[in-house]
């Protein structure tokens, strides 16, 4: 019997594993490098030029924590942009609330999702969703064509700053970002991670562009298994709105979201760093 390993490397020196029963799909698309396995420990999961994106245990962390810390702090937002994201799973959170009336996703490779859909039902389910509109073209293209103020939160579900996610940590595409947000506007970025040098430097890049644009920029974390340390990162970017003292904790409770992850606890608790996290955003 073959015994089957998907291994990432973290680091120069340090390597991710999980044993494989089987691999669902393998293609090399226009963008990228694109396949699924099913795994005992994980159950099915998909890489983008050999990094994990998702996986069916641990998924429901950061789609639950990159969608639901911004609607607690504005629990009135209606047009939600969604970049990158082609599993499907931000965009499954988002359909949980009945008030959001629009949720656009720019995707750039449109194989990503047809995949997914085939392959990653559990996150890809809702992308049907009458208030959901796909476009598959480049994200930084994108908000550089839209109207102003055309959104009430974007959310940046993108893949690390090389290849092409490269574009989605530019100062050009932030300062976009936030021309087309409404007066409330907040953003949500994949942020990286502090723990390995590599990441810890897109980390400190990206949050420096976004605090020299917006008036309040914050960083909040969360425990994804399955990414390089565990330990992972967001951007909470906005005009107004503070995540912590415009919280509207009641407001969130009362619509009465069964979460696995997020609660009105973590939400706070998320953006309590640790020393060594503060002093390199700091630095």
């Amino acid at each position: 019997m073959l015994d089957l390993w998907y291994t990432e490397n973290w680091s120069k020196n340090t390597k991710f594993s999980i044993k494989i029963k089987e691999q669902l799909h393998s293609e090399q698309s226009e963008f990228q490098k694109i396949d699924f396995f099913i795994s005992e420990e994980y159950g099915r999961f998909f890489t983008l030029d050999g990094l994990v994106m998702v996986t069916e245990k641990d998924e429901f962390i950061y789609h639950e924590m990159i969608t639901h810390v911004p609607m607690a702090t504005n629990p009135n937002i209606k047009k939600v942009l969604v970049i990158g994201g082609g599993d499907g799973g931000t965009v499954r959170e988002l359909t949980r609330y009945n008030h959001i009336e629009k949720i656009d996703m720019v995707e750039i490779d449109e194989r990503v999702v047809k995949l997914s859909q085939k392959y990653l039902p559990f996150t890809a389910d809702k992308l049907t969703d009458s208030r959901v509109t796909l476009f598959f073209q480049d994200g930084l293209k994108f908000v550089d064509e839209c109207l102003d103020e055309s959104y009430d939160l974007i959310l940046v579900d993108s893949t690390d700053p090389i290849s092409v996610g490269e574009g989605l940590f530019t100062t050009e595409f932030y300062q976009n970002c936030f021309r087309i947000l409404s007066k409330d506007g907040i953003l949500v970025n994949q942020h990286e991670s502090p723990y390995f040098e590599h990441f810890a430097k897109e980390m400190k890049k990206a949050h420096d562009k976004l605090k020299n644009i917006f008036p309040i920029a914050k960083v909040y974390q969360f425990h994804q298994p399955t990414y390089a340390s565990g330990h992972w990162l967001f951007g909470f970017a906005s005009k107004k709105l503070d995540p912590i003292t415009d919280q509207k904790k009641e407001i969130w409770e009362s619509f009465n979201l069964k979460t696995k992850y997020y609660n009105s606890d973590i939400h706070c608790g998320a953006f309590a760093l640790p020393n060594y996290v503060k002093e390199k955003l700091e630095k």
